[in-house]
Protein backbone atom coordinates (compact mmCIF):
# COMPACT_ATOMS: atom_id res chain seq x y z
CA UNK A 1 0.00 0.00 0.00
CA UNK A 2 3.11 1.98 0.96
CA UNK A 3 4.92 1.56 -2.41
CA UNK A 4 1.59 2.22 -4.55
CA UNK A 5 1.06 5.46 -2.95
CA UNK A 6 4.59 6.57 -3.16
CA UNK A 7 4.01 5.87 -7.26
CA UNK A 8 0.89 7.73 -7.32
CA UNK A 9 1.85 10.76 -5.86
CA UNK A 10 5.07 10.87 -7.77
CA UNK A 11 3.43 10.61 -11.04
CA UNK A 12 1.12 13.58 -9.92
CA UNK A 13 4.10 15.38 -9.39
CA UNK A 14 6.35 14.67 -12.46
CA UNK A 15 3.23 16.34 -14.69
CA UNK A 16 3.84 19.33 -13.31
CA UNK A 17 6.55 21.80 -15.74
CA UNK A 18 9.87 22.45 -14.66
CA UNK A 19 9.46 25.96 -13.77
CA UNK A 20 6.18 25.11 -11.60
CA UNK A 21 5.95 26.93 -8.43
CA UNK A 22 5.10 24.08 -6.07
CA UNK A 23 4.73 25.84 -3.23
CA UNK A 24 2.07 27.99 -4.75
CA UNK A 25 0.19 24.74 -6.19
CA UNK A 26 0.38 23.41 -2.19
CA UNK A 27 -1.42 26.37 -1.02
CA UNK A 28 -4.24 26.45 -3.88
CA UNK A 29 -4.92 23.34 -3.51
CA UNK A 30 -4.93 23.42 0.81
CA UNK A 31 -7.42 26.31 0.37
CA UNK A 32 -9.65 24.85 -2.38
CA UNK A 33 -9.74 21.74 -0.25
CA UNK A 34 -10.99 23.26 2.88
CA UNK A 35 -13.19 25.79 1.00
CA UNK A 36 -15.29 22.36 -0.32
CA UNK A 37 -14.78 20.83 2.93
CA UNK A 38 -16.50 23.53 5.26
CA UNK A 39 -19.12 23.76 2.41
CA UNK A 40 -20.41 20.20 2.32
CA UNK A 41 -21.32 19.38 5.91
CA UNK A 42 -23.50 16.52 6.28
CA UNK A 43 -25.58 18.59 8.44
CA UNK A 44 -25.42 22.82 8.64
CA UNK A 45 -27.08 22.49 12.34
CA UNK A 46 -24.28 20.06 13.82
CA UNK A 47 -20.90 21.66 12.71
CA UNK A 48 -18.00 21.40 14.49
CA UNK A 49 -16.83 25.33 15.36
CA UNK A 50 -13.28 25.85 14.02
CA UNK A 51 -15.41 24.45 10.57
CA UNK A 52 -18.11 27.50 11.31
CA UNK A 53 -18.00 31.35 9.92
CA UNK A 54 -17.89 33.47 12.76
CA UNK A 55 -21.45 34.64 13.49
CA UNK A 56 -20.46 38.33 12.88
CA UNK A 57 -16.94 39.87 14.49
CA UNK A 58 -14.31 37.77 15.20
CA UNK A 59 -12.73 35.02 12.60
CA UNK A 60 -12.65 31.38 12.72
CA UNK A 61 -10.22 29.41 10.61
CA UNK A 62 -13.15 28.98 8.07
CA UNK A 63 -13.29 32.42 7.52
CA UNK A 64 -9.51 32.50 6.30
CA UNK A 65 -10.45 30.67 3.03
CA UNK A 66 -11.61 32.76 0.75
CA UNK A 67 -8.87 35.94 1.76
CA UNK A 68 -6.40 33.05 0.76
CA UNK A 69 -7.86 32.39 -2.59
CA UNK A 70 -8.22 35.72 -3.18
CA UNK A 71 -4.48 36.46 -2.35
CA UNK A 72 -3.52 33.06 -4.20
CA UNK A 73 -4.93 34.96 -7.32
CA UNK A 74 -3.23 37.32 -7.25
CA UNK A 75 0.44 35.86 -6.68
CA UNK A 76 -0.54 33.64 -9.87
CA UNK A 77 -1.47 36.89 -11.62
CA UNK A 78 1.85 38.31 -11.22
CA UNK A 79 3.69 35.36 -12.03
CA UNK A 80 1.76 34.85 -15.09
CA UNK A 81 2.10 38.45 -16.16
CA UNK A 82 5.86 38.05 -15.57
CA UNK A 83 5.90 34.85 -18.46
CA UNK A 84 3.74 36.74 -21.20
CA UNK A 85 4.96 38.02 -23.76
CA UNK A 86 1.27 39.79 -25.64
CA UNK A 87 0.98 43.88 -25.33
CA UNK A 88 -0.99 45.11 -22.63
CA UNK A 89 -4.42 45.50 -24.71
CA UNK A 90 -4.03 41.93 -25.18
CA UNK A 91 -3.57 40.94 -21.65
CA UNK A 92 -6.39 43.33 -20.77
CA UNK A 93 -8.98 41.71 -23.14
CA UNK A 94 -7.77 38.04 -21.88
CA UNK A 95 -8.44 39.04 -18.19
CA UNK A 96 -11.87 40.91 -19.18
CA UNK A 97 -12.97 37.26 -20.95
CA UNK A 98 -11.59 35.34 -17.34
CA UNK A 99 -13.63 37.57 -15.49
CA UNK A 100 -16.88 37.65 -17.74
CA UNK A 101 -16.72 34.07 -17.53
CA UNK A 102 -15.71 33.62 -13.27
CA UNK A 103 -19.06 36.27 -13.14
CA UNK A 104 -21.06 33.75 -15.67
CA UNK A 105 -20.37 30.85 -13.56
CA UNK A 106 -21.34 32.70 -10.31
CA UNK A 107 -24.59 33.38 -11.76
CA UNK A 108 -24.84 29.59 -13.18
CA UNK A 109 -24.43 28.23 -9.96
CA UNK A 110 -26.63 30.26 -7.95
CA UNK A 111 -29.65 29.36 -10.97
CA UNK A 112 -28.56 25.72 -10.42
CA UNK A 113 -31.75 24.63 -8.39
CA UNK A 114 -35.42 23.25 -8.87
CA UNK A 115 -37.14 22.05 -6.23
CA UNK A 116 -38.46 18.02 -7.58
CA UNK A 117 -40.42 18.07 -4.52
CA UNK A 118 -43.16 20.70 -4.88
CA UNK A 119 -45.27 20.00 -7.54
CA UNK A 120 -45.80 23.93 -7.74
CA UNK A 121 -42.54 24.81 -7.71
CA UNK A 122 -42.20 27.96 -10.13
CA UNK A 123 -38.55 28.25 -11.28
CA UNK A 124 -38.94 31.57 -12.49
CA UNK A 125 -40.24 33.48 -9.97
CA UNK A 126 -38.50 31.36 -7.15
CA UNK A 127 -35.07 31.35 -8.18
CA UNK A 128 -34.24 33.61 -11.39
CA UNK A 129 -36.75 36.48 -10.19
CA UNK A 130 -34.82 36.65 -7.03
CA UNK A 131 -31.21 35.81 -8.13
CA UNK A 132 -28.36 36.36 -5.43
CA UNK A 133 -26.74 38.73 -7.74
CA UNK A 134 -22.91 38.47 -5.39
CA UNK A 135 -21.47 35.39 -5.02
CA UNK A 136 -17.73 33.81 -4.44
CA UNK A 137 -17.24 33.95 -8.12
CA UNK A 138 -18.51 37.01 -8.95
CA UNK A 139 -16.22 38.63 -6.26
CA UNK A 140 -13.03 36.97 -7.96
CA UNK A 141 -14.43 37.92 -11.38
CA UNK A 142 -14.42 41.69 -10.60
CA UNK A 143 -11.39 41.48 -7.81
CA UNK A 144 -9.34 40.09 -10.60
CA UNK A 145 -10.34 42.25 -13.44
CA UNK A 146 -9.70 45.67 -11.01
CA UNK A 147 -6.79 44.42 -9.47
CA UNK A 148 -5.40 43.31 -13.52
CA UNK A 149 -6.10 46.72 -14.58
CA UNK A 150 -3.77 48.19 -11.61
CA UNK A 151 -0.75 45.82 -11.73
CA UNK A 152 -0.82 46.61 -15.42
CA UNK A 153 -0.46 50.43 -15.51
CA UNK A 154 1.68 50.73 -12.00
CA UNK A 155 4.84 49.46 -10.61
CA UNK A 156 5.09 48.13 -7.29
CA UNK A 157 4.64 51.57 -4.99
CA UNK A 158 1.66 51.87 -7.64
CA UNK A 159 -0.20 48.77 -6.18
CA UNK A 160 1.21 49.30 -2.58
CA UNK A 161 -0.42 52.75 -2.64
CA UNK A 162 -3.45 51.62 -4.43
CA UNK A 163 -4.08 48.52 -1.96
CA UNK A 164 -4.24 51.51 0.94
CA UNK A 165 -6.20 53.68 -0.57
CA UNK A 166 -8.43 51.23 -1.12
CA UNK A 167 -8.87 50.65 2.38
CA UNK A 168 -8.27 54.12 3.80
CA UNK A 169 -11.79 54.91 0.87
CA UNK A 170 -13.24 52.05 2.34
CA UNK A 171 -13.41 53.30 6.02
CA UNK A 172 -14.05 56.77 5.30
CA UNK A 173 -17.63 55.78 3.54
CA UNK A 174 -18.20 53.26 6.50
CA UNK A 175 -17.28 55.88 9.44
CA UNK A 176 -18.13 59.21 7.43
CA UNK A 177 -21.70 58.57 5.22
CA UNK A 178 -24.49 59.37 6.67
CA UNK A 179 -27.57 56.83 5.12
CA UNK A 180 -31.00 56.26 6.07
CA UNK A 181 -33.48 53.61 6.29
CA UNK A 182 -37.00 53.37 4.91
CA UNK A 183 -38.55 54.92 8.21
CA UNK A 184 -36.01 58.31 7.38
CA UNK A 185 -34.13 57.57 10.41
CA UNK A 186 -30.58 58.58 10.05
CA UNK A 187 -27.54 56.45 11.04
CA UNK A 188 -23.16 56.85 10.34
CA UNK A 189 -20.45 55.04 11.62
CA UNK A 190 -21.84 51.88 12.75
CA UNK A 191 -20.94 47.82 11.67
CA UNK A 192 -23.92 46.53 12.80
CA UNK A 193 -25.12 42.89 11.16
CA UNK A 194 -27.39 44.52 8.57
CA UNK A 195 -26.84 48.61 9.90
CA UNK A 196 -23.87 50.21 8.06
CA UNK A 197 -23.06 51.63 5.37
CA UNK A 198 -22.07 48.72 2.81
CA UNK A 199 -25.58 47.12 3.79
CA UNK A 200 -27.02 50.11 2.61
CA UNK A 201 -25.62 50.33 -0.23
CA UNK A 202 -26.27 46.44 -1.39
CA UNK A 203 -29.91 47.34 0.09
CA UNK A 204 -30.37 50.53 -2.10
CA UNK A 205 -28.62 49.04 -5.77
CA UNK A 206 -28.82 45.80 -5.44
CA UNK A 207 -32.57 45.10 -3.79
CA UNK A 208 -33.21 42.30 -0.54
CA UNK A 209 -34.17 39.96 -3.07
CA UNK A 210 -31.13 39.63 -4.12
CA UNK A 211 -28.65 39.45 -1.31
CA UNK A 212 -27.90 36.86 0.86
CA UNK A 213 -28.98 38.29 4.12
CA UNK A 214 -32.18 39.46 2.66
CA UNK A 215 -33.89 39.38 5.96
CA UNK A 216 -31.14 41.58 7.91
CA UNK A 217 -32.28 44.53 9.17
CA UNK A 218 -32.45 47.41 8.92
CA UNK A 219 -30.68 46.62 5.39
CA UNK A 220 -30.55 43.47 3.10
CA UNK A 221 -26.97 43.07 2.62
CA UNK A 222 -24.28 40.06 1.09
CA UNK A 223 -20.62 38.97 2.51
CA UNK A 224 -19.72 39.34 -1.14
CA UNK A 225 -21.08 42.55 -1.37
CA UNK A 226 -20.36 46.12 -3.44
CA UNK A 227 -18.81 48.22 -0.69
CA UNK A 228 -16.56 45.19 0.49
CA UNK A 229 -15.30 44.75 -2.60
CA UNK A 230 -12.57 47.38 -2.33
CA UNK A 231 -10.71 45.55 0.43
CA UNK A 232 -10.73 42.87 -1.21
CA UNK A 233 -8.87 43.96 -4.20
CA UNK A 234 -6.72 44.92 -1.84
CA UNK A 235 -6.28 41.45 -0.42
CA UNK A 236 -5.70 40.34 -4.45
CA UNK A 237 -2.78 43.21 -4.55
CA UNK A 238 -1.36 41.87 -1.07
CA UNK A 239 -0.62 38.63 -3.25
CA UNK A 240 0.54 40.65 -6.33
CA UNK A 241 3.35 42.05 -4.09
CA UNK A 242 4.16 39.24 -2.40
CA UNK A 243 5.18 37.67 -5.69
CA UNK A 244 6.67 40.61 -7.22
CA UNK A 245 9.17 40.47 -3.67
CA UNK A 246 9.38 36.38 -4.23
CA UNK A 247 10.72 37.57 -8.04
CA UNK A 248 13.54 39.57 -6.81
CA UNK A 249 17.00 38.01 -6.46
CA UNK A 250 17.88 37.23 -3.16
CA UNK A 251 18.60 33.69 -1.35
CA UNK A 252 15.08 31.78 -0.91
CA UNK A 253 15.77 31.15 2.86
CA UNK A 254 15.91 35.03 3.32
CA UNK A 255 12.65 35.59 1.86
CA UNK A 256 10.99 32.59 3.68
CA UNK A 257 12.21 34.62 7.07
CA UNK A 258 11.12 38.20 5.83
CA UNK A 259 7.72 36.55 5.33
CA UNK A 260 7.16 34.86 8.30
CA UNK A 261 8.67 38.00 10.38
CA UNK A 262 5.58 40.52 7.94
CA UNK A 263 3.15 37.66 8.74
CA UNK A 264 3.69 37.43 12.39
CA UNK A 265 3.97 41.72 12.70
CA UNK A 266 0.45 41.70 10.55
CA UNK A 267 -1.70 38.82 12.32
CA UNK A 268 -0.52 40.85 16.22
CA UNK A 269 -1.08 44.63 14.54
CA UNK A 270 -4.75 43.26 13.24
CA UNK A 271 -5.75 41.14 16.60
CA UNK A 272 -4.79 45.00 18.23
CA UNK A 273 -6.29 47.06 15.92
CA UNK A 274 -9.56 44.66 16.29
CA UNK A 275 -10.29 46.61 19.84
CA UNK A 276 -11.35 49.91 17.49
CA UNK A 277 -12.29 48.33 13.96
CA UNK A 278 -13.26 44.60 14.41
CA UNK A 279 -12.14 41.99 12.01
CA UNK A 280 -14.99 40.93 9.87
CA UNK A 281 -15.12 38.90 7.04
CA UNK A 282 -18.42 39.74 5.58
CA UNK A 283 -17.70 43.33 5.92
CA UNK A 284 -14.09 42.41 5.00
CA UNK A 285 -12.81 45.04 7.30
CA UNK A 286 -9.30 46.61 6.36
CA UNK A 287 -8.18 44.36 9.80
CA UNK A 288 -9.38 41.68 8.41
CA UNK A 289 -7.41 42.14 5.18
CA UNK A 290 -4.29 42.88 7.60
CA UNK A 291 -4.97 39.33 9.83
CA UNK A 292 -6.04 37.32 6.47
CA UNK A 293 -2.85 38.26 4.46
CA UNK A 294 -0.73 37.99 7.60
CA UNK A 295 -1.71 34.43 8.05
CA UNK A 296 -1.71 33.60 3.70
CA UNK A 297 2.35 35.07 4.41
CA UNK A 298 2.69 32.38 6.96
CA UNK A 299 1.38 29.96 5.10
CA UNK A 300 3.37 30.50 2.17
CA UNK A 301 6.27 30.67 3.98
CA UNK A 302 5.51 27.39 5.89
CA UNK A 303 4.81 25.60 2.30
CA UNK A 304 8.10 27.38 0.32
CA UNK A 305 10.01 26.16 3.56
CA UNK A 306 8.57 22.55 3.20
CA UNK A 307 8.74 22.24 -0.45
CA UNK A 308 12.01 23.90 -1.49
CA UNK A 309 14.42 24.00 1.80
CA UNK A 310 13.43 20.68 3.00
CA UNK A 311 12.37 18.79 0.13
CA UNK A 312 9.26 17.25 1.49
CA UNK A 313 7.43 16.95 -1.73
CA UNK A 314 5.11 13.48 -1.79
CA UNK A 315 2.92 14.82 0.32
CA UNK A 316 1.68 17.57 -1.30
CA UNK A 317 0.11 15.28 -4.36
CA UNK A 318 -3.41 15.18 -3.17
CA UNK A 319 -3.67 18.75 -3.01
CA UNK A 320 -1.82 19.23 -6.35
CA UNK A 321 -4.62 17.78 -8.00
CA UNK A 322 -7.35 19.89 -5.94
CA UNK A 323 -5.45 23.07 -6.62
CA UNK A 324 -4.30 22.41 -10.62
CA UNK A 325 -8.57 22.49 -11.28
CA UNK A 326 -9.77 24.95 -8.61
CA UNK A 327 -12.69 26.43 -10.08
CA UNK A 328 -13.22 22.85 -11.89
CA UNK A 329 -13.47 21.73 -8.40
CA UNK A 330 -15.63 24.12 -6.95
CA UNK A 331 -18.05 24.37 -9.76
CA UNK A 332 -18.46 20.42 -10.18
CA UNK A 333 -18.80 20.26 -6.24
CA UNK A 334 -21.12 23.05 -6.27
CA UNK A 335 -23.07 21.17 -8.60
CA UNK A 336 -23.10 17.97 -7.50
CA UNK A 337 -24.07 19.92 -3.71
CA UNK A 338 -27.04 20.87 -5.44
CA UNK A 339 -28.20 17.62 -7.07
CA UNK A 340 -27.66 16.28 -3.75
CA UNK A 341 -30.02 18.88 -2.01
CA UNK A 342 -32.71 18.16 -5.30
CA UNK A 343 -33.18 14.36 -5.89
CA UNK A 344 -36.48 13.16 -3.76
CA UNK A 345 -36.19 10.09 -1.16
CA UNK A 346 -39.11 9.56 0.72
CA UNK A 347 -40.33 12.75 2.42
CA UNK A 348 -36.58 14.37 2.35
CA UNK A 349 -33.92 14.73 -0.47
CA UNK A 350 -30.74 12.90 -0.81
CA UNK A 351 -28.24 14.46 0.93
CA UNK A 352 -29.65 14.55 4.52
CA UNK A 353 -31.15 11.23 4.31
CA UNK A 354 -27.34 9.93 3.80
CA UNK A 355 -26.25 11.94 7.08
CA UNK A 356 -29.28 10.57 9.00
CA UNK A 357 -29.23 7.27 7.43
CA UNK A 358 -25.44 6.69 7.35
CA UNK A 359 -23.02 8.53 9.20
CA UNK A 360 -24.98 10.35 12.10
CA UNK A 361 -25.86 6.50 13.37
CA UNK A 362 -22.53 5.53 12.79
CA UNK A 363 -20.58 9.07 14.17
CA UNK A 364 -22.86 10.78 15.82
CA UNK A 365 -23.90 14.59 15.02
CA UNK A 366 -20.84 16.63 14.37
CA UNK A 367 -17.98 13.84 13.59
CA UNK A 368 -20.91 12.25 11.68
CA UNK A 369 -21.36 15.82 9.55
CA UNK A 370 -17.40 15.77 8.91
CA UNK A 371 -17.33 12.19 7.98
CA UNK A 372 -19.66 13.06 5.19
CA UNK A 373 -17.41 15.57 4.39
CA UNK A 374 -14.30 13.63 4.33
CA UNK A 375 -16.50 11.22 2.24
CA UNK A 376 -17.88 14.09 -0.17
CA UNK A 377 -13.97 14.98 -0.93
CA UNK A 378 -12.28 11.54 -1.42
CA UNK A 379 -15.15 10.93 -3.99
CA UNK A 380 -14.16 13.98 -5.62
CA UNK A 381 -10.75 13.03 -5.66
CA UNK A 382 -11.40 9.89 -7.53
CA UNK A 383 -12.88 12.92 -9.97
CA UNK A 384 -10.29 15.20 -10.19
CA UNK A 385 -7.29 13.23 -10.28
CA UNK A 386 -9.43 11.60 -13.16
CA UNK A 387 -8.94 14.49 -14.85
CA UNK A 388 -5.41 15.35 -14.20
CA UNK A 389 -3.94 11.97 -15.53
CA UNK A 390 -5.89 12.76 -18.79
CA UNK A 391 -4.06 16.34 -19.04
CA UNK A 392 -7.72 18.14 -18.35
CA UNK A 393 -6.98 20.88 -16.97
CA UNK A 394 -10.17 23.74 -17.18
CA UNK A 395 -8.71 27.32 -17.14
CA UNK A 396 -11.27 29.91 -17.41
Amino acid sequence: MKAWWQRHCDGILQQLPADRLLALDLFRGITITAMILVNNPGSWVHIYAPLRHAEWHGWTPTDLIFPFFIYIVGVSMQLSLSKQQRSRPAQLLSGSLRSLKLIALGLMLALAYYNLRDPNFDWVEQRLLVLRYPGVLQRIGVVYFISLLLVLVLAWRGRLLSALLLCGVYLLAMFGLTYQDDAGNSYRGLLEYGNNFAAWLDHRLLGPNHLLYRSATPFSFDPEGLWSTLPAISSCLAGVLTAQYLQQPGALTSKIKTLLLFGVAAVLLAELWHGWLPINKALWTPSFVLLSTGYAWLVLALSLWLCDIRGYRRWTAPFVVFGANAILFFVAAGLVARLLGMIPIGTTVLQPWLYRSWFQPFFGNELGSLMFALCFLLLAYLAMYGCYRKGWIWKV
